[in-house]
């Protein structure tokens, strides 16, 4: 019994052996190995939640969801941490008023940093973008791939891959092509000479839509005449797709099929062209050589 006593003695004293000692901090060998227990106790707490909510989640938000687990982790951690030192009385008043000029200065550095953090958590919760999605950005189009916690990823048409910081998603205007669903109505610009036969262009437009690979039946292409332009009539193919993403290419092989089959039956695309008058009060004198 008294070894035993001796024992917890020993190991008591050496709990209390102090690690740092000043006149408002005391951290002693206790107090590190209870933050040490704390940090692993709540990083196997974390894990079993993240478990079980993880099994619930569709296979598109699981992504999501470890960019908030991984934000969500870090500060418990620091919320373990400064509760433990207040237990042990650690004075935080006085370790946060001497730290205050260093935490000014980090906000100010680490500012966008938060701020993409923050409009992350804040997209992830408010759904308004999904992997998959098809979005243009600065006049950048791109379909997302990955959602993390401080950027959102994205390919583009060329296959080059577009970072954007999440803040641009709350403070600029983002299309997104497939918020509500997948289909989204496309167009094709065209200009006729005066004088074309305008029931044959519409004719010849609307069996080239019917005919393209990728473009829907339902609902169907439609042909507008759209307007009276400088040196053309100004004719718009509206289609619909199901894949917004090909669309660029599709518009370059419909415009071949439109130029093949114009020249075909002799609709001409005219170039413009400008009539220039001379207005000239008295004959042009011409001078002899």
């Amino acid at each position: 019994m008294e070894k035993l006593k001796d024992l917890w003695a020993e190991f008591n004293e050496v709990l209390t052996y102090q690690i740092y000692d000043s006149e408002n901090i005391h951290i002693t060998v206790g107090t590190f190995l209870t933050i040490v227990i704390g940090v692993v106790a709540v990083t196997y707490l974390l894990r079993i939640i993240h478990n079980i909510v993880i099994k619930k989640l569709p296979e598109a938000d699981k992504n999501k969801f470890v960019s908030i687990f991984s934000f969500l982790k870090y500060l418990s951690y620091i919320l373990v941490i400064i509760i433990i030192l207040h237990s042990s009385g650690v004075n935080l008043t006085v370790l946060l008023t001497a730290s205050a000029a260093l935490f000014v200065g980090l906000g100010f550095a680490l500012q966008n940093l938060f701020q993409d953090i923050i409009s992350g958590v804040l997209m992830i919760l408010d759904q308004s973008i999904h992997v998959g999605d098809i979005i243009e950005v600065e006049g950048k189009v791109g379909k997302v791939f990955e959602i993390r916690l401080r950027s959102t990823r994205a390919i583009t048409r060329d296959d080059k891959v577009l970072i954007i910081p999440n803040h641009i998603f709350l403070t600029n205007t983002i299309y997104n092509y497939t918020q509500n669903h997948n289909i989204t109505r496309e167009a094709l610009n065209i200009g006729v000479a005066y004088g074309s036969d305008v029931n044959l262009v519409t004719n010849i437009l609307t069996e080239i839509a019917e005919e393209q690979k990728g473009v829907l039946k339902n609902p169907e292409p439609f042909v507008q005449f759209d307007d009276f332009g400088d040196s053309a009539l100004i004719f718009s193919l509206n289609f619909f797709v199901s894949d917004a993403f090909r669309v660029p290419r599709m518009r370059s092989e419909m415009r071949y099929k439109i130029d093949a089959r114009f020249r075909e039956n002799g609709v001409t695309i005219p170039f413009p062209q400008r009539d220039v008058h001379f207005y000239q009060h008295s004959p042009i004198a011409l001078k002899k050589q």
